[in-house]
């Protein structure tokens, strides 16, 4: 079978990750997938934001899980140790389809180095808050963005879920 379709049909979300930081080299190669994603027009209207300072992971989190409603001290990243931020220019009316391809990117390129990944959402909620303004103003980043999603990846803890059955009736062809 072609790898590439391989993992796909193997990736899967993982929820319970080991605290074993991964490679720079292994993240950058999951970033860089991402900057490859199919994207409108070829305006590459997205960025990516890659956190492993455990103290503004850990920060990201908590807001993250109050957004979602889960008690205080839930991990909405499951202890995945590095969280890539992907966003997409507010202006740009396919973004957040091209922010869409770049996660998937990254997480087939995460199941191809043997790490593991999910896809979390609620970017959307906290890069509307004053206090995620301002952090994109400290990085230097400058514009309207709406959050997409946080990619978590890290070394999985445990076996890889097996894959439900896939649903019937989901594909009509017009000959």
């Amino acid at each position: 079978m072609n790898e590439v379709i391989k993992a796909m049909e193997e990736r899967r979300s993982i929820r319970k990750f080991k605290p074993d930081m991964p490679s720079k080299e292994d993240i950058n190669q999951i970033i860089e997938a991402g900057l490859y994603a199919a994207n409108g027009k070829g305006k590459q209207s997205t960025i990516t934001i890659a956190v492993t300072n455990k103290e503004l992971r850990d920060k990201i989190s908590a807001v993250n899980s109050k957004i979602g409603g889960w008690q205080e001290d839930f991990d909405p990243f499951y202890g995945a140790p590095v969280i890539l931020i992907v966003l997409a220019d507010k202006n740009w009316p396919t973004g957040i389809y091209d922010g869409s391809l770049v996660m998937g990117n990254m997480m087939l390129a995460a199941h191809s180095l043997n790490l593991g990944s999910i896809w979390i959402h609620r970017a959307k909620e906290e890069f509307e808050l004053p206090e995620y303004k301002e952090l994109l103003k400290e990085l230097g980043i400058e514009g309207e963005w709406t959050g997409i999603g946080h990619c978590a990846v890290g070394y999985i803890d445990g076996e890889i879920p097996k894959a439900a059955a896939r649903k019937d009736g989901r594909v009509y062809w017009v000959e």
